[in-house]
Order: C-alpha cells, then sequence, then structure tokens
C-alpha cells in the first residue's frame, strides 16, 4: 500500500490512490482553515502530496537504506515494499521471457502485472468506471457512497477478488480500493462541507491523534520485538494480518486520521506552497503518472545496480537521493515544455485571431 500521501486525489491521470486524498485535501467552507477552493484555481495540497507520495514509493521500492527511515511505512499502517533480493522474479521479467506472446495478451487484459505496476491495473478499471460513479454521485451522493460502502464489506464477506497471470491475484483489489475512490468524490462533491463541523471538532482532532499514536506504537512493535509483550493479545488476534490487498479498515482508518489532521493544520493558503523548497514535490505531483513510471523504471535500476555492486550504505543513499533528483528534472521539465506549448499556441491563436479581424475589417 502505498503511503497516505501515494493515495492524494486528482486529476484522472492520477487514479484510485490519488481519488482518496481528495477527501484529504478538500476543503471545507465553514472555518477558515478548512476553506474549500473555487474556480479553476490549482490545489497545490493535493500536488505536494502527490509528489511526496512518488517519493516514498520509490525510496521504499529500493532496498531498505537510511532514507527508508522517513518513510511513512515505519509509523503507521501504510507501506510500499518487498525484501525478495532477486529482481528478475520480483519484477515478473522470467513470465515475459518465458511466453512474450501469451504475456503481453494477459497484459493486456490487466492480468500481468510485474511487481511495482500493480496500482495501475487498479487505476484503469477505476477510470473505467468513473463516468458511472459520476452519474451515481450526480444523482444521489449518498447513496453512492453507501453502495461503495456495502461492496466493500460484501468483497470481505464474501472473499471476492480478481485472479492474476501466470497466478495468484490483484495485489490491489478493486471491489475493496474502489471505497477509497469514491469516498474522494463523495468529499470533491460536497461531502467534505457536510462534514466540516465534525473535522473542526476538538474531540474529531484528539481520536485522530489517538488512533495515529496507537498506529505508531504497534508499528514499533514490529521494528522492536521487546515491545511485544505490551500487546495484548485479543487485540493482536483481531487485528493481524493488517491487509493491503483488500484495503483493511484500519489502514483506511489510519488515511482518514491523517487526512483530517492535514486539511485541519494546513490551510490552502499556507505560503510554504509557494516556497522554492517544496518546487520539486508540487512539479512531481503534477505529472504523477508519468513520474510514477519514471519512478518504476528507476527503482529497478536501482535494484540492479545494488544487485551487482556491493556499495554499501552509502551507495544505497546515493541511489535513492539520484533518483529522487532525476524524478525532480524531469517533471521540471514536463512543466517547461508544457508551459512552452500553451504559450505558443496562445501566441498561435492570437495571430489567427488579429487576421480573422484584419480580412473582416
Amino acid at each position: 500500500m502505498t503511503s497516505i500521501a501515494d493515495r492524494i486525489a486528482g486529476p484522472p491521470l492520477a487514479g484510485a490512490a490519488d481519488a482518496g486524498a481528495r477527501a484529504a485535501a478538500a476543503p471545507l467552507a465553514e472555518t477558515p482553515a478548512l476553506a474549500i477552493a473555487v474556480g479553476s484555481e490549482r490545489e497545490l495540497r493535493l500536488d505536494l502530496f502527490r509528489g511526496m507520495a512518488l517519493w516514498l514509493i520509490f525510496i521504499d521500492h529500493l532496498p531498505p537504506n537510511i532514507l527508508t527511515w522517513f518513510t511513512i511505512r515505519n509509523y503507521g499502517f501504510s507501506d510500499a515494499s518487498f525484501e525478495n533480493p532477486l529482481y528478475s522474479e520480483e519484477m515478473g521479467i522470467m513470465d515475459f521471457l518465458k511466453q512474450p506472446d501469451v504475456t503481453i495478451i494477459q497484459a493486456l487484459l490487466l492480468r500481468f502485472r510485474p511487481v511495482n505496476m500493480d496500482v495501475l491495473p487498479l487505476y484503469i478499471v477505476l477510470m473505467l468506471f468513473l463516468p458511472l460513479i459520476l452519474w451515481l454521485m450526480k444523482w444521489r451522493a449518498d447513496v453512492t457512497l453507501a453502495l461503495s460502502a456495502l461492496l466493500y464489506a460484501l468483497t470481505w464477506h464474501y472473499d471476492l477478488y480478481l485472479s492474476a497471470y501466470p497466478n495468484g491475484f490483484w495485489a490491489f483489489n478493486p471491489f475493496a480500493w474502489q471505497l477509497l475512490f469514491v469516498f474522494g468524490a463523495w468529499c470533491a462533491l460536497g461531502g467534505a462541507v457536510r462534514m466540516s463541523r465534525i473535522l473542526s471538532s476538538q474531540v474529531t482532532l484528539w481520536i485522530c491523534v489517538a488512533y495515529l499514536l496507537a498506529a505508531f506504537f504497534v508499528t514499533l512493535t514490529w521494528y522492536v520485538p521487546q515491545l511485544n509483550h505490551l500487546m495484548p493479545k485479543p487485540i493482536e488476534q483481531w487485528m493481524y494480518p493488517i491487509n493491503k490487498t483488500d484495503l483493511d479498515v484500519l489502514r483506511f482508518a489510519h488515511f482518514l486520521a491523517l487526512a483530517a489532521i492535514t486539511v485541519r493544520f494546513l490551510p490552502k493558503d499556507w505560503p510554504g506552497l509557494k516556497s522554492p523548497w517544496l518546487r520539486p514535490l508540487i512539479l512531481c505531483g503534477q505529472h504523477s503518472l508519468e513520474i510514477f513510471c519514471l519512478g518504476v523504471f528507476l527503482a529497478f535500476a536501482g535494484h540492479f545496480v545494488l544487485a551487482e555492486i556491493s556499495g554499501g550504505a552509502w551507495l544505497h543513499l546515493f541511489i535513492s537521493v539520484s533518483g529522487i533528483l532525476i524524478m525532480s528534472a524531469a517533471a521540471w521539465l514536463f512543466s517547461w515544455y508544457k508551459h512552452s506549448a500553451d504559450k505558443s499556441a496562445s501566441r498561435k491563436k492570437g495571430a489567427t485571431g488579429n487576421a480573422d479581424m484584419a480580412g473582416g475589417g
């Protein structure tokens, strides 16, 4: 599972994980700190957390190093990591090399998903159903959210899932993860405004803080085995495993707690959003699909280098920092190109309009 920021919602290119965080950053109109965005002004908080999610996903997809301890997987119920050092098996490349023709067809059917690319089939499926979801939202937003929650519950009760090629099942079960997507759409279409009183309540704040601290303590027991005896056995039996494939309710609650605190303390007009120090994160968030794909390639390349060269912790750190710099440079290049193309199109449109006026005169 990608981190909270990994799940922030936005344009269709960003997908389901992003859709959930539209809820996180969906502003609320009834209090100044939760003011809702109006018109077509870009929501930089969404871009910021999308970019942060992309950086954290890249770091977590590399073997553990010092930067790994700065990712959210160590402090709550969110993660993106795998531990198998055999990168050819990890990425599913051997399946492609053995039967490329069959594998390509299975990929088109969304059944073959090399590791690190698991989330893309989920994006595609949810985008296919986006028109229906929006139509239902326009009809009855609350009913749509209730139907989504019902499907989520049925998924857990009847163990609904989609099979994968050559074996196994989808790492992100769309029957479950659709809840995050629909919840984000519900918030964006007025649900966040209706929840403004709840989100601005001190009681809600302290519930969120208490939950995040509890999640941190549970995560701590994974890294410090001496603390295991402090975990009550009945709670352990009820809680584990904290399922990622079917979007465990504890993971969803972790996202909601982080989202509620974020929209409360990070206003839309926060000056830091204009800071040059945060610009690389924001630019990455504005080109989330391209940077995600680049990050997958860089993670694979980093695995290859680390498997072939024994460089220790410093090489791990160098590869992590280099990957982030490459992602940031690519995002800047994408933005520069888009800006240049927009300016060129505007000039051509202006010249055509002037010519038409001159001809008409």
